[in-house]
């Protein structure tokens, strides 16, 4: 029998239930069973995590670089040292494979030593004025209260994202969690009190999914709330940006995708196969960068797709508990039968199934779908899922008309020897990120990371997060006498 988990609130560094003692229920997907009881927070809790954050953060504001790079790097090594208990937790909340817990861990680790490192980086400029004896500058300040509102799929690392370089740049923050997996999340709340982080600089929020939209609209319109960050869905993203626009306030999103991996006819086409099939079914293809277009080129398309189906065949899912297939469960069986449907219309319509193709509950083990079209929902939908479609093309102009015919546009790659045409290609693909002999799926902490189109706008990682999370204000200081026209 496995341990449920039992979370808590973290409000002015205390671990708390909610304040009517309501909770919700995280059903692990595997087997069907409570995988964590947590607290169902009320706008009371929200309010009260908003006004801990207020009080904390002119002290917090106040605190040099290197006091709060100390305290993330502790962080970071308090993250490392209870790697288990987060693979715990991950496993039993959303299904996924131990390998890819410890992955979030590792990468989690780093984004807080780099936000660490950008502690002294929070830098301005003088200005040269106009105006005799005036010294003008540019000062990069503290923004307030930053909202971090982070998914399910890759909850570590997105979690602690949602506030790593907010923290660095001297604000305080309040975690939303998912209802997904708020154990998870709770315990990077944990890791952050463990390290020593002041009273209210941190914290933590569950509720239940029926109160989802209430307290995201409450923590949004609360006065000393400033900036949000969201990691999620386009539909749940535009409502998020439309929330922040009535209050005026900043918002960076990272949304949906629908990655194209485009195959030229000159590519080393075995390493291609690898980087698809990582891309395409990594984590059950529950990532916002996977691959889920490969567009290959007709004249080595058998050839590509005869050795990507014989990878694939080889990736089946199971019951992550038991360690013994590479991919574990999709986060619920309706997110199993919404992948299902998509395969289901291709086929329809003509599409041929590679490998894969059913599902056994929560789980689907890898997918392939050849001679897709944009008459299919495939061609266009994002699955979420271990679901790759090959489109095949006949031209590289077509290969990036292709790319281009879809709303979103976060990752993408190409894959060519000739790396001057594949830079040319990468340059005309409308996505935020594109890489050259690479998956699609790929994260560095120092990296501008983000999306445009659909896939959202702003960027975390590195020097962009630190427009992100700061005001950037005009101070000047005048010496002797002015004149003014009146």
């Amino acid at each position: 029998m496995i341990a449920m988990f039992v979370a808590k609130l973290l409000i002015n560094d205390q671990a708390l239930d909610a304040s009517d003692a309501s909770t919700f229920e995280c059903i692990d997907p595997a087997t069907g069973d409570v995988a964590t009881v947590a607290p169902a927070a009320s706008l009371a809790d929200a309010a009260c995590a908003a006004n801990a954050a207020a009080a904390a953060f002119p002290m917090w504001s106040d605190i040099g670089p290197g006091e709060r790079r100390a305290l993330l790097n502790k962080a970071a090594d308090i993250l490392t040292a209870r790697t288990a208990d987060f693979v715990e937790a991950m496993v039993g909340e959303t299904g996924a494979t131990a390998l890819w817990a410890r992955i979030n861990c590792s990468l989690a680790a780093d984004m807080l030593r780099e936000a660490g490192a950008m502690t002294t980086q929070v830098a301005g400029e003088i200005i040269p004025s106009g105006e005799a004896g005036s010294l003008a500058m540019a000062v990069r300040q503290p923004a307030g209260v930053c909202l971090g509102i982070a998914p399910w799929n890759a909850p570590i690392i997105l979690g602690v994202r949602s506030i790593a370089m907010p923290l660095a740049c001297g604000n305080t923050v309040i975690l939303k969690a998912s209802e997904l997996c708020p154990k998870t999340h709770c315990l990077i709340g944990d890791v952050m009190r463990e390290a020593g982080f002041p009273a209210g600089v941190v914290n933590v929020v569950t509720n239940a999914p029926k109160d989802a939209a209430a307290i995201v609209e409450a923590l949004i319109a609360h006065p000393a709330v400033r900036r949000i960050n969201f990691t999620g869905s386009t539909r749940v993203g535009r409502l998020i940006a439309e929330a922040s626009a009535r209050h005026l306030k900043r918002c960076l999103l990272e949304l949906g995708g629908k990655a194209p991996f485009i195959v030229l006819a000159d590519a080393d086409i075995d390493e291609a196969v690898r980087a698809a099939a990582f891309g395409a079914f990594m984590n059950q293809g529950q990532i916002c960068m996977s691959t889920e277009r490969i567009i290959v080129m007709e004249e080595i398309a058998d050839e590509f797709v005869g050795k990507f189906g014989a990878k694939a065949a080889t990736l089946v899912a199971g019951n992550p508990r038991d360690g013994n297939t590479p991919l574990g469960t999709m986060i619920t069986a309706e997110a199993a039968r919404r992948v299902r449907a998509l395969v289901e219309d291709a086929t329809q319509k003509g599409a041929l199934i590679v490998c894969g193709g059913q599902a056994r509950g929560t789980l689907i083990d890898a997918t392939i779908i050849d001679h897709v079209t944009p008459a299919m929902r495939i061609y266009r939908e994002e699955s979420f899922g271990p679901l790759a479609a090959i489109i095949r093309v006949d031209s590289v102009d077509e290969a990036v008309t292709v790319a281009n015919d879809n709303e979103y546009g976060l990752s993408s790659a190409v894959f060519s020897r000739d790396i001057s045409q594949a830079l040319g290609v990468a340059r005309h693909i409308e996505t935020g990120i594109c890489h050259i002999n690479e998956a699609t799926v790929a994260d560095e902490p120092q990296m501008p990371f983000g999306g445009v189109k659909s896939s959202g706008y702003g960027r975390f990682g590195g020097r962009a997060a630190i427009d992100e999370f700061t005001e950037l204000r005009w101070i000047t200081i005048a010496s002797g006498r002015r004149d003014y026209p009146i």
